[in-house]
Formats: C-alpha cells, sequence, structure tokens
C-alpha cells in the first residue's frame, strides 16, 4: 500500500521539484525587503576610478539583489565632506562609507594598515595580508571601537611619489616644504623636515596652483592627469614609497550591517570583491597611456635618488619603533603585518621581481 502510494504521488513530487526550481530565484527575490542606502565617498565624482568604484559597487549590489538593495552613492562634500566618512558611519549619519584608512591616522595611526603604510606591502601582498595573513580579522578587531565593520573595496595598485614645484636631489631639499600627503607617510615626511597637509583630493590642485602647498601626492597618472596637477607642478616623482598598494575600504555601520538579511550581507561582500579586482585592472590599463600624455606634455619624470629613499626608510622604521612602543592596538596589528610582508618579500623576490626585472631589460632593449 504504502509502496503504490509513493509510486502515485512520485510523478507529482518530481513536477513540484521542477517547478520550485524554476521558480526559486524569483520566490526569493519577491520575498526579500526593498532596502535604501547611502554611501558617502570621500572622493570627487570627476574621478571615475576612485568614486567610480563606489557605483560600481553599488550596480554589482543591486544586480545581485533584483534591485532590492539600492545604495546610493554621495561624492565628498554631498553629505559631509571628504574627510569625515568614518564619522558620518560611526555616528549613523549613513550607512556606509568609502574612502581611504588612512585619513584617519589623527584618531589612531593603526588606521593606516587598511590602506597602506609607508615601505609596505604591494597590491597582491596587501590583498594576501587581508583575505589569508589576518589582515581582515585584526582591523575589523580595532574597528570595532568605531561601531563598524570593514571590506577591501577597491585599489589603486602601486602610486606615484607626487608632484613637487622644485627638484629634489638629497634629503636635505625637502626640508621646509608642504606637501599634501596622506596617513602614516605624512609623519615620516615630517621627520625629514616636510610639513605634511592632509587634504581631500577635490582640494589639492588649488592650493597648489596658490603655493598653499609646495608639492603633492595623489595617486598616478591617469587620475593625476584628470586633476591637473601637472599644470601647477612640473617635477613628477616615483616611487610613491608610502603606497607600494594603496586599498580603499567599505566601512558599513554595524547596526545597519546586522539589519541586512543573509543574502543581502553576502551581495556586500561578494560585490566588494568584485570591485577591488576590477579597480586594479582599471588603473593598469589607463595609467600607461596618461603617463606617456603627460611626459609628451612637458612633465619631468624623475626617480627620487636613492639617498632620499634610504633617509626615508630609516625615518620610517625609526617611527614604527616610537609607535609601537606607546600604541597597544598598533603594535599588535604592526607585529602580524610585518611578519607577512617580510615573507611575501622573499618570495616575490625568487619568481615576481625576476621575471619582472627580465622582462623590463627586453622592453628597454626594444626586442618585443
Amino acid at each position: 500500500m504504502e509502496r503504490r502510494k509513493f509510486l502515485r504521488t512520485a510523478g507529482v513530487g518530481g513536477a513540484a521539484l521542477a517547478t520550485t526550481a524554476t521558480l526559486a530565484a524569483p520566490a526569493i527575490a519577491q520575498s526579500m525587503p526593498e532596502i535604501k542606502w547611502r554611501m558617502t565617498s570621500s572622493f570627487p565624482k570627476s574621478l571615475d576610478t576612485i568614486y567610480g568604484a563606489g557605483e560600481y559597487f553599488a550596480n554589482r549590489v543591486a544586480a545581485m539583489t533584483d534591485n532590492k538593495f539600492q545604495i546610493r552613492v554621495f561624492a565628498a562634500g554631498e553629505i559631509v565632506p571628504g574627510l569625515q566618512v568614518v564619522d558620518a558611519v560611526q555616528n549613523e549619519t549613513v550607512e556606509c562609507g568609502h574612502t581611504a584608512s588612512y585619513y584617519y591616522v589623527g584618531k589612531d595611526p593603526t588606521f593606516a594598515f587598511d590602506t597602506a603604510v609607508p615601505f609596505g606591502l604591494n597590491t597582491r601582498q596587501h590583498n594576501a595580508w587581508v583575505y589569508y595573513g589576518g589582515g581582515l580579522e585584526l582591523m575589523r578587531e580595532f574597528y570595532k571601537d568605531y561601531k563598524m565593520i570593514s571590506f577591501l573595496m577597491s585599489h589603486t595598485g602601486g602610486q606615484m611619489g607626487g608632484w613637487w614645484r622644485k627638484e629634489i636631489k638629497t634629503p636635505e631639499d625637502m626640508k621646509g616644504v608642504k606637501m599634501r600627503i596622506g596617513g602614516f607617510a605624512g609623519q615620516v615626511m615630517s621627520k625629514l623636515g616636510v610639513v605634511p597637509q592632509q587634504l581631500a583630493g577635490g582640494d589639492i590642485y588649488p592650493a597648489l596652483e596658490k603655493g598653499t602647498i609646495d608639492a603633492a601626492e595623489w595617486v598616478g597618472p591617469y587620475d593625476d592627469q584628470k586633476l591637473g596637477f601637472n599644470k601647477v607642478a612640473p617635477f613628477y616623482y616615483y616611487p610613491g614609497w608610502w603606497e607600494g598598494s594603496a586599498a580603499l575600504s567599505l566601512y558599513v555601520g554595524e547596526k545597519a550591517w546586522a539589519a541586512l538579511p543573509k543574502p543581502y550581507q553576502e551581495a556586500i561582500a561578494t560585490a566588494a570583491e568584485a570591485t577591488t579586482t576590477n579597480s586594479v585592472a582599471k588603473y593598469d590599463a589607463q595609467n600607461p597611456k596618461a603617463l606617456r600624455e603627460l611626459v609628451a606634455n612637458g612633465t619631468k619624470f624623475l626617480p627620487f635618488p636613492q639617498s632620499v629613499l634610504e633617509a626615508c626608510y630609516n625615518s620610517a622604521v625609526e617611527l614604527y619603533a616610537e609607535t609601537s612602543a606607546k600604541n597597544p592596538k598598533f603594535k599588535k596589528v604592526f607585529d602580524s603585518w610585518k611578519q607577512f610582508r617580510n615573507e611575501e618579500v622573499l618570495w616575490f623576490r625568487v619568481v615576481e621581481n625576476t621575471f619582472d626585472n627580465f622582462m623590463a631589460r627586453q622592453s628597454a632593449a626594444n626586442k618585443l
């Protein structure tokens, strides 16, 4: 009897399963709530890379939630100034924000690790530290004091050494220079006599044009050209030793995060990872052409002298020791980060650097 009942209902059950499979995605989407968030950015709309990363992220989240979860992006100054994103998230003025963590080293120097610290990790090494070296866990523990959760979201890759009104030949040439430079690097520079200035991206050009500052670093050729720095400063230096990579972060308020359905939380995490991959590819594709154009239009493209790099490196090492001695939160992250960095440098030295340097020699000899 039971067997006959099973056989009679088996076909019906199979059809029901097929129908469920067919309707699963729409049914789930229909059951999810409509949610609208605001995300404040530290960046101006003129930068399709950094500001655009926020829009790319929001579009991916919407696509993954059948447009039920909408995140509207606001440029710097539209809700809060560019350097007040963390405050806006912490105070629940907005649900989330997109910014560079090292803008907030005045609150605590530990913030710097989420974006970049001098003579640190390159782009791939930073991503490895975040996802597999304990970086994400360490930073999220730190951010609990600020009532927010962090995500790696977009990357510029290695950066340039900035725009200078005068040529830098020795460390002494840096003394007295007023420079827009973000994060922990400003404290390194101050040991060499530089006067660091913290300015949002949209405020750099007028300050450089008016002579309020003598030098400025931003990102790299593509963004720097868009902002017109070559019009007001002739010398363009490399490398940006303070940012061997420069990661940007998505900060989400704890309450806003906790209120999200699990699928929406997963959409945020997935979209943030996709945004990071996309942004690196975009910069790598666009920087070479922009650099050629800058040089063709008269930009004096120069490497930092070895003596300058060594002086800066020594200052950075000194500052790390000083900060670790008085800030246990910084020391906890730094100790883990340093060990991971040293291992990564050894690995990249064996294969990545050897290959890259060989290819650079072949390209310079016009063998390709």
